[in-house]
């Protein structure tokens, strides 16, 4: 694997990425206005929102600035490079850079180095320890998101 440079901006936790997701449905908001988006699935205070903001603007996500008494927030990276990067993240850390690899997995044949995917059982006829039959994992094609393939 290639030692890749590592873009810090892209780099979202879960709870950077919920704060993203809030603020890209947005364009710009306050801290105020992302915590109530997320209140319904995520009830957080608004300290933690104001502390995972400033984070995003130290990293560079996004872009603060002064309105009143308040800060307001606007992206500065797009959810595709988010998600682009993540993707190629995963490539790297599980699937040795190969988008085949991770296709194989998603369409239910396992991990397997190209020349032996042939050679793979397929998921619904694995067995566990106590001999009774493992339900089948296999996620169907069109259940695959076409912008990951």
């Amino acid at each position: 694997m290639a030692n890749r440079q590592r873009d810090q901006r892209l780099d979202l936790p879960p709870l950077e990425l919920e704060c993203m997701k809030a603020l890209w449905q947005h364009g710009r908001a306050t801290v105020h206005e992302i915590r109530a988006a997320l209140l319904p699935q995520r009830p957080l205070a608004y300290t933690t929102v104001m502390t995972v903001m400033n984070r995003l603007a130290r990293k560079g996500a996004v872009e603060r600035s002064k309105q009143g008494r308040a800060h307001v927030y606007q992206v500065v990276v797009s959810a595709a490079e988010v998600r682009e990067h993540a993707l190629a993240r995963l490539l790297e850390n599980f699937f040795h850079d190969s988008r085949d690899e991770l296709r194989r997995q998603l369409e239910g044949g396992g991990f397997a180095p190209a020349s032996t995917a042939a050679a793979v059982p397929p998921a619904s006829a694995s067995k566990d320890t106590s001999g009774a039959p493992r339900a089948s994992r296999a996620i169907s094609k069109e259940s695959i998101d076409p912008s990951l393939l």
